[in-house]
């Protein structure tokens, strides 16, 4: 077993040390079977940061990061782990400041709902760390009325030693540092793996733009106080490769279904100022590379081919009984409401966008409601990423976002929308334009509203302040993560799942009717 110490500091150090020797860190520790998170392996073509995406229902996106490009990247696959004779190729690509090259292969012409074995390029090759080969089970058809569980995760980032730990910095850090016993969410979704059948994450993903703030706050000790442009390039890529890392376990046998969030930016977190030194860092110390959401671009492939949308940004799938829709609050709102990232937006220097032409993602959601199957897929869910009802300071509420979607979601009878941002756990009444809904969770009119932004970083939780009326329930002092089961046409269960221990602080299911004419409707029993 490796020592502590040397785990904890292995992301610095290896930056120090030439990989190929084989008594570097990485090479050390791969001969006997390991990768540590974030470091840069010995072999360049080890496969890492393995993730999954469904690509409809008959297909599915395989992804990786190597430290050298391959020619042709490749996935073995079958039906059996004994015969991998089937094989599907893709692309390797990188961005400037990247240590790493995306690969993505897309396997088409699969069963639905079928579980199937698969290699990678290089998987367990000379030096590499052992793997076992892996799995995967295809998305649900639409309408396969089979009962099925989903988890859902905001506002989650890196966890270890370089990001939410036991300790903080001495000039900063978690307003809730995990207990000496507490599982993080990450170890938390890991151990609950068999319990739903796929992760979706609305935004805020491993909060690599921390680099700058946990360096001025001593995190990294006291040699590394005041970063610089080099040191933020190395830094923001080995805390991002730590999470991607850390997430492989679960990431490699799961479907990972992203939405962005304004933590996908750039490398400075919006703006960040050093109280001790009186600095204040811009998005002037990032470069290019790690600016725009370059990053989130080029290590996803979500299915927005198969549904129209746009790259990671805004798309849609069906599984089972439920349409899924991931949109983006942070660049792309309609024309004449402002962007909270792009130029002239909250987040200071961000200038990011727009990925789309002018009102592009509005047409595009309404079309996307407008055409859901409703007798074959009757709950429909939206994930986003900022709030706009929370118990914060107004400031918070992306009413933009309200305006942009809101409607929307009211007059195609959207039924639950998730969102983060906000690093607590607020359950809402259904509402709309902050007129609750009499009938409350049995057969409301107006969609049901959850915001969990309580997955765990490095700053912790937030705050919360007296809940207004539209609050059910609301915790501001424990990390969790969403568990979504739905039951049957009728019945969706939501559950708040405490990371540090297992336990469900929060359960309320959604009853609604959805009779639906013409499969249309906002089927609550009204049309």
């Amino acid at each position: 077993m490796l020592p502590v110490f040397l785990v904890a500091s292995a992301a610095l150090l290896v930056n120090a040390q030439n990989p190929s020797d084989p008594s570097s860190l990485s090479c050390l520790t791969e001969s006997k079977g390991v990768h540590v998170p974030g470091t840069v392996p010995c072999n360049p073509y080890e496969p890492l940061q393995q993730h999954l995406a469904f690509a409809g229902p008959n297909g599915m996106t395989v992804s990786w990061s190597t430290h050298a490009q391959l020619d042709t990247p490749q996935v073995w696959y079958g039906e059996t782990p004994y015969s991998l004779t089937n094989v599907a190729t893709g692309s390797s690509t990188t961005y400037p400041t990247s240590r790493v090259y995306d690969n993505h292969v897309k396997i088409t012409g699969l069963k639905p709902d079928t579980k199937y074995w698969y290699r990678t390029s290089y998987q367990n090759c000379a030096g590499c760390a052992y793997r076992p080969t892996d799995t995967f089970t295809t998305a649900r058809a639409a309408g396969d009325d089979t009962p099925f569980t989903i988890a859902v995760v905001v506002d989650l980032g890196l966890m270890g030693a370089d990001g939410l730990s036991t300790a903080v910095g001495p000039f900063g850090g978690a307003a809730n540092p995990l207990g000496p016993n507490d599982l993080n969410t990450i170890q938390s979704l890991l151990e609950n793996k068999d319990t739903y059948e796929f992760v979706a994450h609305f935004g805020d993903i491993a909060y690599a733009d921390y680099f700058i703030k946990e360096s001025w706050q001593g995190y990294f000790g006291n040699d590394s106080l005041i970063p610089n442009v080099t040191s933020v390039v190395e830094g923001y890529n080995s805390l991002l490769e730590q999470y991607y890392d850390q997430m492989t376990p679960l990431t490699s046998s799961k479907a990972y279904m992203v939405g962005v969030g304004n933590h996908e930016a750039n490398c400075d977190n919006g703006g960040t100022t050093d109280s001790v030194h009186n600095i204040t860092y811009t998005t002037s110390i990032c470069i290019p590379g790690q600016t725009n959401f370059t990053g989130y671009i080029n290590h996803f492939r979500m299915p927005s081919d198969e549904s129209g949308g746009n790259g990671n940004f805004w798309y849609s799938f069906d599984y089972g009984l439920a349409h899924f829709i991931a949109v983006d609050t942070e660049t792309d709102l309609p024309v004449g409401l402002q962007s909270p990232d792009e130029y002239g937006g909250t987040d200071a220097g961000a200038n990011s966008g727009p990925f789309g032409y002018p009102n592009e993602q509005f047409d595009w959601l309404e079309n996307d409601l407008a055409s859901v199957d409703r007798k074959k897929t009757p709950w429909v869910i939206v994930g986003l990423h900022r709030p706009w009802y929370i118990a914060t300071k107004a400031s918070n509420a992306c009413l933009a976002c309200q305006k942009a979607f809101e409607p929307l979601m009211v007059k195609y009878g959207v039924d639950l929308y998730m969102q983060g941002h906000i690093h607590a756990y607020e359950r809402n009444k259904p509402m709309s334009n902050y007129t609750v809904d009499p009938a409350g969770l049995n057969n409301p009119q107006y969609p049901w509203n959850i915001v969990n932004g309580a997955g765990g970083h490095y700053d912790g939780l937030d705050t919360l302040t007296a809940p207004p009326s539209y609050v059910d329930v609301s915790f501001d002092t424990a990390y969790g993560w969403s568990r979504l089961t739905f039951h049957n046409r009728t019945h969706l269960t939501h559950e708040f799942v405490s990371s540090a221990n297992g336990t469900v602080l929060d359960s309320a299911t959604l009853y609604k009717e959805h009779k639906f004419s013409n499969g249309q409707g906002n089927g609550n029993g009204s049309n």
